[in-house]
């Protein structure tokens, strides 16, 4: 994609939301989830599954759509590193 054709999109609207324009079209269990992490600084997936009392399926499937809309960072536990601590991007 060119230079141009990057300003062409920004003037017609079309460049992707970001922050909490971006959860605003997901499902509502990310939202959720979101909502969850914006109170809690990091959780664990099981930790946001007993915070929210989402099955831990929904769960995960809200952290997916979150990753995709890039407001959410994950990263290995020190602790027990077969666990991952997600944390919000959006301030």
């Amino acid at each position: 994609m060119s230079a141009s054709d990057i300003q062409h999109a920004e003037a017609d609207g079309d460049t992707e939301p970001t922050g909490w324009d971006a959860v605003r079209d997901l499902p509502p269990s990310a939202k959720l989830v979101a909502k969850v992490l914006e109170y809690n600084d990091t959780l664990t997936q099981s930790q946001l599954a007993d915070e929210t009392l989402l099955p831990p399926r929904t769960v995960r499937y809200a952290l997916n759509r979150l990753e995709d809309a890039d407001v959410v960072d994950s990263r290995f536990s020190f602790a027990d590193a077969r666990k991952r601590i997600y944390s919000l991007r959006i301030e």
